[in-house]
Order: C-alpha cells, then structure tokens, then sequence
C-alpha cells in the first residue's frame, strides 16, 4: 500500500484548491491508500470552529473534514510554528488533529511515498 501526504498550504478563501485536495484525499483513501494530511502555513485557518463559508460565496466543505476518519484518515497533523504565527490554540481547532513541530511533520513528508500540496 502506497502512502500519501496530503499538504495544504493556502488559506481558505479565494481558491477552490483546498476543496480538490480534500477530494482527491478522501478519494484515494476510498481506494486503500493511506492518506495522511498536514495544515501549514495559513491553511491552518481552515480548522478554525464556527467558520461560515457560505458567506464567502463559497460551498461549506469544512464539514468534510469531520469526515475524514470514516474514510481511515487518521493521521491529521496541524503546524504548531503555523499556529503560533496565527496567534491560535489546539482548542480552536474544529476537528480532532495532532498539533506537530516543524521536524514531525518533515520526517512524515520524508517517509510518504507521494507528497501533493494544495
């Protein structure tokens, strides 16, 4: 079994990118691969709780990643260096994910077989 990393890097709005990642994330995952994902840079912004997408203009996809375990998606790493720029606390975070130091998340960039970034 291949395994991948998923890498999101952009911040939430004005892009459809973090949505196709999601996508491609929770398809591969559907066809046994193991899927791991890292938020770093402002995609961290994405888990924050109590975001309104519609708003934006944009479709709600937030909610799927509350999903990502029922598709084995276990490994959900978030950059603490990311975060502390950010000025944001593990308790802002909307869904269940490990917050990394910069070295846990190059040594499971290392270890992945693909790496895509969104």
């Amino acid at each position: 079994m291949k395994s991948m990393v998923i890498m999101f890097r952009h911040a939430p709005l004005g892009t459809t990118s973090t949505r196709e990642g999601l996508d491609f994330a929770m398809l591969s995952a559907s066809f046994e691969q193991e899927v791991s994902i890292i938020f770093t840079n402002e995609a961290v912004l994405h888990l924050l709780a109590g975001q309104t997408p519609e708003q934006a203009g944009s479709k709600d996809y937030v909610a799927a990643f509350k999903a990502l375990s029922l598709y084995d998606i276990d490994t959900v790493l978030v950059c603490a260096q990311s975060m502390q720029t950010l000025g944001m606390q593990p308790n802002d975070l909307s869904i269940t994910a490990t917050v990394a130091t910069p070295e846990v998340i190059t040594q499971t960039l290392q270890a992945a077989d693909e790496v895509l970034v969104f």
